[in-house]
């Protein structure tokens, strides 16, 4: 009895056990697809992106129906071959078509309850995924999706040789930017057929793949190339190449291009393709027949590459024979400043055209921008949270001055034109874009203030900005066109960060809402009374009059703020400039980052950005800037942003927050009694009849060399005559006279030095030479360079030096005096 029981217990278990395996088997093997139907696909319904008036810009078909040239692999260069296997299935020959240890993993992972991550699969997995599975079934995660991919894999194994199976996968795979296999690829990105495709072509597009948005090379150029040499990596380490191969191969410039297909505003499609793969995933813009409503004016964007190409045109033709200006290319962003709706956006003047890189998106690269970054420098200086906020009215000194850096150099900025100007307000220098100024501004600010507040305004390539020095209110970090305009829109707002974005709505098939856009307008990134002052200063044309004259193409028939930047080896140059309804950016360069020939901004991009202003903002209303609460007009002294005395020479009327204006009278311009008899002041024993009052200046220590220079009125006490330097037998080259230094408090102190240096006058023989600051020895030296350090301190200094001949005579220089701030 009691073994019939246990029989019986057997039966059951074997049935159960038997049971859950045909169960098993049911859900593995029903509806599975014959491998004999991988041709068989079924075209979705398109997808439509249209502008904000509802005209097409371009539509999303199915791929298979669209761009899809299938070729054979006879066609397909080895070095794609082998770049693919080594990325994608280094076993491919090999094994039986499936990955036996990602079918353990994949188990192992759904007995603890996780998913089954994406992966790993074979060349011969991912052709059975992506061609005989259904979309929904494709994105589960799940161990029965894993085997019944498996299994149909190892069918496909014994239905098709290795090429064939390799065939269909470079015929079908996707490489982003509406490419399906390798034809449609290198058509797309390089302009030829797969069949010229190089070993740097080849592991490009190798490397797609894995995440065709990730590494566009048209989006992020530098993430693209840096899967490239991984690539490159995986081929050497297979064997198929070697070292040398892989290096040469990824120096390689590769020059984009995109197969010419219709479509409208191809640059910002692109920009909005990406967002849409991003958010609703590949397979619903092929399915769902989604109805994409764009923030784009494709008027507007047709009138700007209209522009874009006509003055890139006018800038060869002036360019011809030794003028050449060496420059083929240009970007242009236009935002909505209270919105962030993109109007428009040009990524170069001919997305087609391959000599240019034309499918690269300038918009969104990564480029300098020169002098177009300094407002941000000047919004974080006036911030009044500051314990001494700089004003429009503030003096700043722009004559030659000495930074020292983290490296114990100097750092000696240099102004555009070449030229001092001696003491200007913080409004002119602005306005004119004078360098040395910018770099005092950043210095007293800081430079994590700045780019802390360049965070705050949407630019997102200074990270924290430990890598960057002073340099960088002068254009020496990279920004992206499109974040550099949008930073530009809340000084036109009131100080309001904008997020610009290009999509207003998503509809699908059956018309209901899939999605909805919220305005861009972020948080507050600036006090609204610093918005203006920015947009005050931008938009004054008699400011900046002295630098760009008072009828360049900076200004517009309406109110307008904007500013230019150069890069200092002129690769690129920019136009950033807006009025209350419309911000525009522009950049001109070349894409390959080759140096153009003298175009400046208000040159290059200048031109382009006034014309599409104004054609844009034909008709509408012209609009004065919102001026908030809590300014105050004061009327200053000219030069010295003092409050005006009756012997002050000059005045005018300056915009201030509340509470920062000056209190203390100019002291810049004083009275003198005079001995007319002598032209010397007057004593007490001069006869009064011949005294008379003279007005002179006395400007700070700083600049009293370069004013000096220039022929000023200077007080009697000032005048200091120094003899030529050839009247001397020595004569010391550094420092020059009449700089200025400053000193960091962000750099110890030990590292903030000067070379002091002297030589002999020709024909002068030296037995040896003391070097002499403020009248006590510093060093002195037998052999050449005749030469030591000095630590900075804060003060007006002399420098000198006395030789001494073979003979013994004495062997002075001329006094060198400099300043020193602390």
């Amino acid at each position: 009895m009691k073994h019939k029981r246990l029989l019986v217990t057997l039966l059951a278990l074997l049935a159960g056990i038997g049971g859950g395996l045909g169960l098993a088997a049911h859900l593995l093997l029903v509806d599975l697809p014959s491998p004999h139907s991988l041709y068989d696909h079924q075209a979705g319904v398109s997808s439509r992106i249209l502008d904000r008036s509802g005209r097409l810009l371009y539509e999303i078909a199915d791929p298979h129906a669209g761009r899809h040239t299938p070729i054979p692999l006879s066609e397909v260069p080895l070095y794609c071959q082998q770049a693919t296997i080594a990325t994608e299935d280094a076993n491919f020959y090999s094994n039986p078509g499936v990955d036996g240890a990602g079918i353990v993993r994949a188990f192992w992972i759904n007995l603890q309850g996780g998913e089954v991550l994406a992966g790993g699969s074979t060349i011969t997995q991912q052709v059975a995924r992506n061609l005989l599975l259904g979309p929904q079934e494709r994105a589960e995660r799940t161990l029965i999706r894993k085997l019944r991919e498996s299994i149909l894999a190892w069918r496909i194994a014994r239905t098709y040789s290795k090429d064939q199976v390799l065939a269909l996968y470079l015929n079908e795979v996707n490489y982003g930017n509406l490419a399906y296999g390798i034809e449609a690829a290198a058509r797309a990105y390089f302009g030829h057929g797969a069949a010229e495709l190089d070993l740097a072509e080849c592991a490009l597009l190798a490397g797609l793949p894995q995440s065709p948005l990730l590494y566009d090379p048209l989006v992020n150029p530098e993430a693209a190339q840096e899967r490239q040499r991984v690539v490159l990596g995986l081929m050497v380490h297979e064997g198929y190449i070697d070292a040398e191969q892989a290096r040469l191969a990824a120096q390689e410039q590769l020059h984009f291009a995109a197969a010419p297909f219709p479509i409208a505003a191809p640059h910002f499609v692109m920009f909005v393709r990406a967002w849409l793969e991003r958010e609703f995933g590949l397979q619903a813009l092929y399915s769902e027949g989604l109805i994409v409503t764009t923030t784009l004016d494709l008027d507007l964007q047709q009138t700007a590459e209209r522009t874009m190409r006509r003055h890139l045109e006018l800038l060869a033709q002036a360019g011809e024979g030794s003028a050449y200006h060496d420059v083929n290319n240009g970007a242009l962003v236009a935002l909505d400043p209270h919105s962030g709706q993109i109007l428009a956006m040009v990524g170069s003047p001919d997305y087609f055209d391959a000599t240019i890189d034309g499918a690269v998106n300038a918009a969104q690269a990564l480029r300098q921008p020169g002098s177009a970054i300094k407002p941000v420098t000047y919004a974080a200086a006036f911030d009044p949270q500051r314990e001494q906020p700089l004003t429009p009215a503030s003096v700043l000194f722009d004559v030659r001055t000495a930074f020292p850096t983290r490296e114990g150099t100097a750092y000696v900025p240099l102004n555009y034109d070449q030229r001092f100007h001696g003491p200007v307000s913080a409004r002119e220098a602005l306005a004119c874009s004078y360098n040395i100024p910018a770099v005092q501004v950043l210095q007293d600010v800081g430079v994590a203030r700045m780019v802390a507040l360049a965070g705050d305004l949407g630019l997102s390539s200074f990270g924290a900005g430990e890598r960057f020095g002073l340099a960088l209110t002068l254009g020496g970090g990279e920004v992206r066109l499109l974040e550099l305009t949008a930073a530009y829109t809340a000084f036109a707002n009131g100080g309001r960060r904008v997020e610009p974005y290009g999509v207003s709505t998503v509809r699908d098939a059956t018309g209901s809402l899939r999605y909805q856009a919220r305005s861009g307008l972020g948080e507050r990134a600036l006090d609204a009374r610093v918005a203006y002052l920015i947009t005050d200063i931008l938009a004054d044309n008699e400011a900046r009059a002295p630098a760009f004259g008072s009828g360049s193409v900076l200004a517009l028939s309406r109110p307008a703020a904007v500013k230019t930047g150069t890069s200092s080896d002129w690769r690129d140059n920019w136009t950033v400039g807006y009025t209350p309804q419309l911000a525009v950016g522009v950049w001109v360069g070349n894409a390959d980052g080759r140096s153009m020939v003298h175009v400046s901004g208000v040159e290059g991009a200048g031109p382009i950005w006034h014309d599409v202003m104004e054609a844009a903002l034909r008709g509408q209303p012209v609009l004065a800037f919102a001026e908030p609460q809590g300014l105050e007009r004061q009327a200053v002294c000219v030069p010295s942003g003092l409050l005006p005395t009756p012997y002050c020479l000059r005045t005018r009327s300056e915009l201030f927050i509340a509470g920062t204006a000056p209190t203390r009278p100019d002291d810049w311009y004083r009275p003198v009694q005079i001995d007319i008899t002598t032209g010397k002041p007057a004593g007490p024993g001069t006869d009064p009849r011949q005294v008379v009052e003279r007005t002179y200046i006395y400007p700070p220590i700083e600049v009293r060399e370069w004013a000096r220079a220039q022929g000023w009125p200077l007080g009697p006490a000032s005048s200091t005559a120094q003899a030529p330097e050839t009247d001397y037998p020595l004569v010391i080259l550094h420092p020059d006279s009449g700089t200025v230094y400053r000193m960091s408090p962000a750099v110890p102190a030990a590292y903030q030095s000067i070379r002091v240096a002297v030589r002999p006058a020709a024909g002068v023989a030296l037995a040896e030479v003391t070097l002499y600051v403020d009248g006590e020895p510093l060093a002195t030296l037998v052999d050449a360079p005749y030469q030591a350090l000095w630590q900075l301190s804060p003060g007006e200094h002399v420098f000198s030096a006395q030789g001494v001949d073979g003979a013994g005579r004495s062997l002075p220089s001329a006094p060198v005096i400099i300043h020193v701030l602390p």
